[in-house]
């Protein structure tokens, strides 16, 4: 064989720039997807753990009505709670009912202004 025969049977052997440039392209297409489903996964956590904290708070303040001894005053009401070291503000809503022995009773658990979760009640008198 010759040598110019042997020169170009290696040049022919490796990729050529465009190859090199669409094997990036993959590559960096396939590494921001992957990025954005983690992105998503932590959002889907954070807003999981959010709810579960919430619903504990707003859960305490219906049961604490459940339990007293007084029939909830119609009004709205709001306290703050804290949940693993977070601090949330739970607005307690009391409504009457066309039935005059039972309240409806909203608890909006709130992380700042944003509203998490709202769960809602019915007292009885007795």
């Amino acid at each position: 064989m010759t040598p110019l025969a042997r020169q170009r049977k290696k040049v022919s052997r490796g990729f050529t720039l465009i190859e090199v440039l669409v094997a990036l392209g993959i590559v960096a297409i396939s590494l921001i997807a992957g990025f954005q489903a983690s992105a998503a996964l932590t959002r889907s956590t954070q807003r999981q753990t959010d709810v579960l904290l919430a619903h504990l708070c707003a859960e305490n303040e219906l049961v604490k009505a459940r339990l007293s001894k007084q029939f909830p005053g119609v009004g709205d009401s709001s306290v703050s709670c804290d949940q693993a070291g977070r601090s949330f503000t739970v607005t307690v809503t009391v409504r009457p009912t066309l039935n005059p022995s039972f309240r409806r009773m909203d608890a909006q658990v709130l992380d700042d202004a944003t509203p998490i979760l709202r769960l809602s009640t019915v007292i009885g008198r007795f």
